[in-house]
C-alpha cells in the first residue's frame, strides 16, 4: 500500500491571549493585488505577541497540549490601515532553546484549511529535526478558522445548485444564486466588509505583519497547496525579507484562462486514475485484482447516477447514505488519491458494489465555505451555458473516469463573482531574493507537477525544484531522500542541486 499523508481537519477553536495592533506606518497605494502591496512601506515594529495556551472547543482538546495561541489586529483592508480591523488567528510550538533557528512559518493549504488546528495538533508535517530547531508558527488566513470566518445562512448554502448545467436557464440561475449568496456571506460575515478583501494579495500583507511581530529579521516560510500561492507573492512582494522558503504542491497562479486551468486539473486526476488501474494490476494487495477496474468504476458512477450508490459506512456520516457521482468522484476516489491510498479506494469500490443503497435520495455534497477566498484569487470567465458545456465536455474528454471534478465545482460557485487577484505571472525576484526550494509528487491529484515546473520557471535561476517520483498531495517528508532535502535547506540554507529527483516510498 501507498504511504498516506493525513488531511488537516478544520475545528473551531478559541485562541486566547491578547490583540496586537500593526498598523502604524503602512502606506498602501492601491488594493488587493501583490503587485501592488510590492511597492508599499513595511508595516512598523509592534509590541511582542502575547503568547498564551490555546484552549480549543474540540473532542481532541488534549492533543493541544504545549501549544500556544494568540491573535493580531490588522486593517480589513490594507489599503486603509486607518480603517476597519478584525482579528488573525495564530499559533505556535516552541522549539529546543538549546538548538533554536529561529521561527518557521507555515502557510496553510485549502483555500479553508486551519493553521492554527495544524500547529495546535502537533505540526507533524514537519521533520522531529525541523521541530527541534524551530518555532513552528501558523494561522487562519482571513476568512477562516478563528480569523473572521466566512459567514453564509444555511439555509441558501443548501439550495446551491448542481454544476450540472444543462441550459442556458440554468446557467443564468447560478449566475444569480452566486451574487445573491456572496451579498448573504458578506452580510453575515463580520467585520462587514471583509469578504470583499480575501484574496491573498491581501494575506501576503497579513504575512509580512506576522513576521514584524514575531520580531523575526528575514522570513522562513513554509507553504503548502493553496499556502504556496501566498508564499510565492509574498517572495514577489518582499524578496529582500524572506531567508528561505519551500513551496510544497505548487499553485501555478499563472494559468491564464478558464480551459487551461479546468484542463490541467482534469489531467492530474486522469494521471492519478491511471497509477491506480496499473497498482491494481500490479500489486496482490489490490482488492480488484484481475478484474476490469475501469468497467467497474464506470457502474459505480452509473449507480449514482440513478441514486442507487451507498456510502462507504466509513464516510457516511458526513455524506449521508447515499453518493451522488460527483462525490463518488470528488470525496472517495480524489481523497484517497491526496493520501496515495490505493488500496482504501480498492476496498471502498468492492464495498459500494455489495452494499446496498438505502434513506433518502442523495444530494450534492457543500462546497466549504472558504469558496469566496478561491473566488477572489481566479478569474474564469465564462460567457454562456454553450461555453459552459463545450469546456465540460473538453475536461471529461481529459479525464474520462474522473468526470465533474473539483475545479470544475469550483469554477461554476465563481460564475458572476469579482476577483481581486486575478492570475498573473510572478516577477522574479532573481537579482535580490534568496533560492525557493519547491516540492512536488510526480503524480499529484491537485496540484499538477507542470505547476511546480513552471512556477520554478518564474522564479528564474532562483527557483529550484525537487521532484518525488510517487503519489499523492503533499511530499515533503516522504522519504529520506525529501526530508533530508527540506531540512537541510531550511535549517543550513543548503540548496538541492537542480533536477533532483527522490524515489518513492512504500
Amino acid at each position: 500500500m501507498l504511504k498516506a499523508s493525513s488531511a488537516a481537519r478544520r475545528a473551531a477553536l478559541w485562541c486566547t491571549g491578547a490583540a496586537t495592533a500593526i498598523t502604524a506606518g503602512v502606506v498602501v497605494p492601491a488594493a488587493g493585488t501583490a503587485s501592488a502591496a510590492a511597492s508599499t512601506a513595511t508595516p512598523a515594529p509592534a509590541t511582542a505577541v502575547q503568547w498564551s495556551p490555546c484552549k480549543p472547543d474540540t473532542p481532541e482538546w488534549a492533543a493541544w497540549k504545549g501549544s500556544e495561541c494568540a491573535t493580531l489586529r490588522l486593517p480589513v483592508d490594507w489599503a486603509r490601515p486607518d480603517g476597519p480591523t478584525f482579528e488573525l488567528a495564530i499559533a505556535r510550538r516552541t522549539a529546543d532553546p538549546a538548538v533554536r533557528a529561529g521561527t518557521l512559518v507555515f502557510g496553510p493549504g485549502g483555500p479553508g484549511d486551519s493553521g492554527v488546528e495544524r500547529v495546535g495538533k502537533g505540526h507533524a508535517r514537519f521533520s522531529p529535526e525541523v521541530r527541534r530547531r524551530f518555532d513552528i508558527v501558523s494561522f487562519d488566513p482571513r476568512g477562516v478558522g478563528g480569523s473572521s470566518p466566512v459567514t453564509c445562512s444555511p439555509e441558501l448554502l443548501a439550495e446551491r445548485p448542481s454544476p450540472n448545467l444543462t441550459s442556458q436557464a440554468d446557467f443564468d440561475a447560478t449566475v444569480a444564486y452566486n451574487k445573491r449568496l456572496r451579498a448573504d456571506c458578506r452580510a453575515n460575515t463580520k467585520p462587514v466588509g471583509i469578504v470583499d478583501h480575501l484574496d491573498s494579495g491581501q494575506t501576503v500583507r497579513d504575512l509580512e505583519a506576522i513576521r514584524v511581530a514575531l520580531g523575526e529579521k528575514k522570513l522562513t516560510f513554509h507553504g503548502s497547496s493553496y499556502g504556496t500561492m501566498l508564499g510565492a507573492q509574498y517572495a514577489e512582494t518582499y524578496p529582500r525579507n524572506v531567508r528561505a522558503m519551500v513551496l510544497e504542491s505548487v499553485m501555478d497562479h499563472s494559468v491564464p484562462t478558464t480551459r487551461a486551468f479546468l484542463k490541467t486539473g482534469a489531467a492530474a486526476g486522469q494521471d492519478l486514475f491511471d497509477e491506480f488501474v496499473k497498482w491494481c494490476e500490479a500489486d496482490a494487495g489490490c482488492a480488484l485484482r484481475d478484474r476490469d477496474v475501469r468497467a467497474v468504476w464506470k457502474e459505480l458512477r452509473a449507480k449514482a447516477d440513478r441514486g442507487e450508490l451507498a456510502t462507504p459506512p466509513r464516510l457516511a456520516g458526513r455524506l449521508g447514505p447515499r453518493l451522488t457521482s460527483s462525490d463518488l468522484v470528488n470525496l472517495v476516489a480524489f481523497r484517497a488519491f491526496y493520501q496515495a491510498d490505493f488500496a482504501l479506494l480498492a476496498n471502498d469500490i468492492v464495498d459500494m458494489e455489495t452494499r446496498e443503497a438505502s434513506g433518502p435520495p442523495p444530494r450534492l455534497s457543500p462546497l466549504p465555505s472558504a469558496v469566496p477566498v478561491f473566488c477572489a484569487d481566479w478569474r474564469l470567465p465564462v460567457r454562456d451555458h454553450r461555453e459552459y458545456a463545450s469546456l465540460v465536455r473538453r475536461m471529461n474528454r481529459t479525464a474520462p473516469d474522473m468526470p465533474n471534478l473539483l475545479p470544475l465545482r469550483l469554477m461554476a460557485s465563481c460564475l458572476g463573482v469579482p476577483t481581486a487577484n486575478p492570475q498573473h505571472r510572478l516577477k522574479p525576484p532573481a537579482r535580490i531574493g534568496p533560492p525557493v526550494l519547491l516540492v512536488n509528487a510526480a503524480h499529484d491529484p491537485a496540484t499538477p507537477h507542470r505547476w511546480a515546473a513552471s512556477v520554478a520557471r518564474q522564479f528564474g535561476r532562483k527557483g529550484v525544484l525537487v521532484t518525488y517520483d510517487g503519489w499523492g498531495h503533499g511530499s515533503a517528508t516522504d522519504g529520506p531522500c525529501m526530508t533530508n532535502a527540506v531540512d537541510d535547506y531550511l535549517i543550513d540554507l543548503k540548496v538541492p542541486a537542480r533536477g533532483t529527483h527522490c524515489p518513492a516510498v512504500s
